[in-house]
């Protein structure tokens, strides 16, 4: 990928942050005002909710500004997969707010403590439905758009807080007939940030921990590489390791014994650019006779 694209997407991956943030800690300060007020535990758990994605939207921000660090001495490869570590850093802090959320519900189940709505609870949760949905489609489009993981951990954070209000919207109009639906809802609410977290983290997890390239990406590969050549190579132990931006291919050829140093090094020269070319990926490639098994 070339620097004025990496750039772009620094960019793009900011922006999103930085509105992210704004939006966040607008609608934080107006739904913990409308749970004060109306003693629902449920709407003061969605505002934290709202402003654990200022957090996560801070974290994609740094994680960005330090993935886009040229390859050192320390690190060969990039720091590409600094916005890897960003992604889990949002997806266990949503796990905590969740332990957090489930705790204060059910202290409250206990004390059959009865929420108390209002006009303004109703306004600041339909208004964060709107803005949180709003927002999700926004991150969705941006991580389409660079790759970046931690924006899309950032997107199903908004999702979910999106959803989160719907039940506490729901339970609003419930709340008058069911004195436990606040602590309830507040339960389901936690339960949905925790479920959200386990799939940010799962995912991200298997990338870092490094994944086999897909069928599809190994297709691409062997159609390049035998474009290069009339022999019938055979490419095996093909494997890629991914650096965020930067991905770094290994894998065996097999060459016909007659052909001399220089011509299997000029094919495989010829290989790797078109890989970089075509791909954006860095091969290393071995060579072997067709005998060696």
């Amino acid at each position: 990928m070339n620097e004025a694209k990496k750039s772009l997407n620094r960019k793009i991956a900011h922006q999103e942050g930085w509105i992210s943030i704004i939006v966040n800690s607008a609608l934080f300060v107006l739904k913990y005002w409308a749970g004060v007020v109306s003693g629902s535990v449920a709407i003061i758990a969605d505002a934290w909710h709202t402003l654990s994605d200022t957090f996560s939207s801070i974290i994609v921000i740094a994680g960005a500004k330090l993935s886009s660090k040229p390859p050192d001495n320390e690190h060969p490869f990039g720091h590409g997969r600094a916005e890897l570590i960003a992604a889990v850093l949002v997806a266990a802090f949503l796990g905590f707010v969740a332990f957090e959320f489930i705790q204060s519900s059910i202290i409250k189940l206990k004390n059959r403590e009865m929420a108390v709505f209002g006009a303004l609870a109703i306004i600041a949760t339909v208004t964060s439905i709107i803005l949180k949905e709003g927002l999700a489609q926004y991150a969705f489009y941006t991580w389409k758009k660079t790759g970046y993981l931690s924006l899309k951990a950032d997107a199903w954070h908004h999702r979910s807080d999106a959803i989160s209000s719907v039940i506490v919207l729901i339970g609003i109009f419930l709340g008058k007939y069911y004195w436990w639906i606040d602590g309830v809802l507040g339960i389901l609410v936690a339960l949905m940030i925790g479920y959200a977290a386990y799939g940010i983290l799962k995912g991200t997890i298997s990338k870092l921990l490094g994944e086999a390239p897909d069928k599809q990406l190994i297709e691409q590969i062997k159609t390049i590489a035998s474009q290069e050549t009339i022999h019938d190579i055979q490419l095996h132990h093909i494997h890629l390791h991914s650096y965020g931006e930067h991905q770094e291919l290994t894998f065996h050829i097999r060459l016909p014994n007659m052909m001399t140093v220089e011509e299997s090094h000029a094919l495989v020269t010829a290989i790797r650019q078109k890989l970089r070319d075509n791909l954006s990926i860095e091969a290393t490639i071995h060579i072997e006779p067709y005998q060696r098994q």
